[in-house]
């Protein structure tokens, strides 16, 4: 059996607000990549629940975050489609994504 590791590592200042943040894919060629925000959803199939982990950096523009959360939705739209086949509720998942950056008030 062949394994891989993904990592990020994360700088705190003294109040533990993550400062600096740098991810790693061994088999995607990544190395010490800085980064600015991360959300990872893992699934426990025990308690039939999703877990999570939403990082920033504190210099984290607002308007980034805006824009992260927009493509982020746009990608569980892709997700969602490929793991059921429901074309039609993913479509609703990109509605709702549009909707979300109309109301954000993003700049695309």
């Amino acid at each position: 059996m062949r394994k891989t590791q993904i990592t990020i590592d994360v700088e705190l200042d003294e109040n533990h607000v993550p400062e600096n943040m740098t991810w790693n894919a061994q088999d995607g060629g990544i190395e010490k990549e800085p980064t600015k925000a991360t959300m990872i959803s893992v699934w426990d199939d025990r308690k039939n629940e999703a877990l999570r982990i939403d990082l920033w950096t504190k210099d984290m523009q607002v308007d980034h975050m805006k824009m992260f959360i927009h493509q982020v939705l746009l990608s569980l739209s892709n997700t969602y489609e490929r793991a059921t086949g429901e074309e039609d509720v993913a479509d609703w998942l990109e509605d709702m994504a549009e909707e979300f950056a109309q109301k954000a008030a993003i700049k695309m």
